[in-house]
């Protein structure tokens, strides 16, 4: 019997993603026309003898929540049960926390992954490989190639290349490390608890001895991160694996790159979803009302908006009920890999750079109303705003 657990996070995370997580958790945003969390559902359902899907993290139980779990179990035919922690309590120590609720039953193996991650999950290459390599309580980590430079910026895995087993893990290197990057996507067996309970007896000790000698040492002993406290120390042991990826991956941190995210999963969807299929790289939601002679491309359109006759959208994401006006222009700048670049991955820019927004796509909060025959530029426009006039480089409060 397996399960999975999806790591979601809480709502100090996700500030990358504003405005558009003022009005729905980050997770459950849509890309690709669904919510982030249903690509992780939808390929969990598929693999045989998954009998549960648990979602930790530290939002508050709230109705978008709850309604996306009681659709996605009637979908997908499967248990999913929230699992609320009382503070952030990073990847490894949230899942040590609820280790009864996901040793229940007796799961012989189970995956964690991310929510802000797009991919095609090869969860029963996975299982195989696991079998293949190292005894059955050996744990795997999905990874894929980035190219030298952007490689620094994830967590890098040393690998001995005839066995895949993991020799040295350094989380985000100031130096070249490997070209091999964590995706955040991992298959384990029970006996990972071992391992962060190490951890745990650890931290409550030295926060013992902390509070001894400085007074100030309270700092959660629950909070550990798999990253830099377990993968670093795991290995080498002959217990870590990492089983390599070439389809498709990427962070979805910023919603320049919820809208990547969506290009790689439209083009799965000429397989797996055809029905879901619009214009090139354009997910539309429910209920969006769009004119004559309207041009939207590489954008996200959320449910309840209007395109007005002949306006025009490029690289955005026009936000819930919001309206643009007649031969309004509203485009932003892709934040897109190098394309030349087979290894590229998408760059997590920074919002401001020598003092100026950066260049990215445009982003309408809900129910912005940008007038006709205005252009707005790489601007980043907050909710319940009427524009009266153009805007290029602004972030509009």
């Amino acid at each position: 019997m397996l399960k999975s657990v999806i790591l979601i996070g809480g709502p100090q995370k996700g500030t990358r993603f504003r405005p558009l997580s003022f009005e729905v958790p980050k997770p459950l945003f849509p890309v690709a026309g669904v919510p982030m969390l249903q690509h992780h559902v939808e390929e969990c359902a598929k693999v045989p003898n998954m009998k549960e899907i648990l979602l930790i993290g530290f939002y508050q139980p709230n109705e978008e929540l709850t309604r996306f779990m009681s659709s996605a179990q009637q979908e997908f035919k499967i248990s999913i049960r929230y699992l609320q922690e009382y503070a952030a309590l990073g990847t490894g120590g949230g899942i040590y926390h609820f280790r009864d609720q996901i040793l229940s039953g007796g799961p012989e193996a189970f995956f964690i992954m991310n929510a802000d991650v797009c991919s095609e999950f090869p969860l029963p290459e996975m299982l195989n490989f696991q079998k293949e390599h190292g005894e059955s309580s050996s744990f795997v980590i999905l990874g894929t190639t980035a190219n030298r430079k952007q490689s620094m910026n994830y967590g890098c895995i040393v690998e001995n290349q005839q066995t895949n087993e993991v020799l040295h893990y350094v989380e985000k290197p100031s130096t070249f490390v490997s070209d091999i990057i964590n995706c955040g996507i991992y298959l384990f067996t029970p006996e990972i608890f071992q391992h962060i309970g190490a951890v745990f007896q650890q931290n409550q000790q030295d926060m013992l001895l902390d509070e001894q000698t400085n007074g100030n040492g309270w700092h959660r002993a629950e909070a550990i991160r798999l990253e830099q406290d377990i993968f670093t120390a795991l290995a080498g042991q002959g217990k870590l694996y990492v089983y390599k990826t070439p389809a498709i991956w990427s962070q979805i941190k910023s919603a320049g790159s919820a809208i990547y995210a969506s290009r790689l999963y439209l083009n799965q969807y000429h397989k797996t979803h055809p029905e879901r299929l619009l214009g090139p790289n354009v997910s539309i939601g429910t209920g969006v009302t769009i004119g004559a002679g309207v041009r939207v491309r590489e954008s996200i359109i959320l449910h309840g908006a209007t395109l007005q006759d002949h306006s025009c959208v490029l690289n955005c994401i026009v936000g819930w009920d919001s309206t643009i006006g007649k031969w309004a222009r509203v485009e932003g700048t892709p934040s897109d890999p190098n394309p030349n670049d087979p290894y590229a991955k998408i760059d997590s820019e920074t919002l401001f750079r020598d003092g100026e927004l950066t260049p990215s796509i445009t982003i309408l909060g809900c129910n912005v109303t940008i007038p006709a025959e205005v252009i707005i530029l790489n601007s980043i426009v907050l909710p319940y705003k009427d524009l009266n006039r153009s805007f290029k480089n602004q972030i509009i409060l």
